[in-house]
C-alpha cells in the first residue's frame, strides 16, 4: 500500500515528464498513426499501458509486460515493430549504444522510435542510473545508430530541471546524516516546490533554454540497418 502511494506521488508530483501536454500529444498523435495491426513497443514500460494495442517490455515481471528482457537484448525477431516509444528508461541502461542499436534492428526500416530522455535531473537508481543527453547528445545518439530525426524537442523545461535539483538539494540538506529523513523530505519539498515547474513556459521561449533543460523527446526513422557486434 504504502509502495503503490508512493509510486503515484512520484509520478503526479515529483517526476511528470511523461505527463507533459507535449510529451503526451505527440505519443497520442504517433500511436493514433498507426494501424490497429501495427506492432507497437513500449521499452522500459513499467506496469502502466498507455494504449491497449501496446506491447510492454521491462527487466521485472509485472502487470502488463509482455517481454521480461533487458533494451540490450531484445526477445523481438528483426524488422517487425512498426512504433517504439522509450521515455525516460535509457539513462538507467548500462550499454545505450547497444540498446539503441537493437531498437534499430527491430523496427522495419521506414519504422519509427519516440526517444525520451532527461537532461538536468538528479541521480535515480531504478535500479540503475549511467547517463544524461543533451539536445546534441540525442542527435548524435540517434544519427549514428541509422536513424533520421524528424522532431527533436524539450520535454520539460529549465523551471522543471531547477525543480528537481531544489528538490534534492533541500532534501539532502534537511535530512543530513538521517538517512531516515530523506524519503520523508524529498516528499515535503517536491510539493512545497512545485509551483517553480509552472515557469517552464517562459524558459521554453528563451534563445538559452538548452542549457538546463530538464529533458528531451526525439522523434526517428530508422534509415539504415544497424546491427550489434
Amino acid at each position: 500500500m504504502i509502495s503503490k502511494i508512493k509510486e503515484i506521488y512520484v509520478s503526479l508530483i515529483y517526476a511528470d515528464h511523461n505527463r507533459s501536454k507535449k510529451v503526451q500529444r505527440m505519443v497520442n498523435d504517433l500511436i493514433s498513426q498507426q494501424p490497429d495491426t501495427s506492432f507497437i513497443l513500449n521499452i522500459g514500460s513499467g506496469n502502466k499501458k498507455i494504449a491497449h494495442n501496446i506491447r510492454n517490455l521491462d527487466i521485472f515481471e509485472g502487470q502488463n509486460i509482455d517481454y521480461v528482457g533487458t533494451a540490450e537484448k531484445i526477445p523481438i525477431e528483426n524488422d517487425t515493430v512498426d512504433l517504439i516509444i522509450t521515455q525516460e528508461a535509457f539513462e538507467h541502461i548500462q550499454n545505450p549504444r547497444k540498446a539503441i542499436l537493437e531498437c534499430n534492428r527491430i523496427l522495419k526500416r521506414g519504422g519509427i522510435i519516440y526517444f525520451q530522455v532527461p537532461f538536468i535531473i538528479g541521480y535515480h537508481p531504478g535500479p540503475t542510473d549511467f547517463i544524461r543527453f543533451t539536445r546534441e547528445g540525442v542527435i548524435e545518439f540517434l544519427e549514428s545508430s541509422g536513424f533520421m530525426i524528424k522532431k527533436i524537442d524539450i520535454s520539460v523545461g529549465g523551471a522543471t530541471g531547477f525543480y528537481r535539483i531544489c528538490v534534492e538539494f533541500f532534501a539532502i540538506l534537511t535530512s543530513g546524516p538521517i538517512k531516515i529523513l530523506y524519503i520523508p523530505s524529498k516528499a515535503l519539498f517536491s510539493f512545497i516546490l512545485y509551483p517553480l515547474k509552472f515557469l517552464d513556459f517562459w524558459f521554453n521561449i528563451s534563445q538559452q533554454r538548452d542549457r538546463i533543460s530538464g529533458g528531451y523527446f526525439a522523434v526517428a526513422v530508422k534509415k539504415d540497418s544497424i546491427r550489434n557486434d
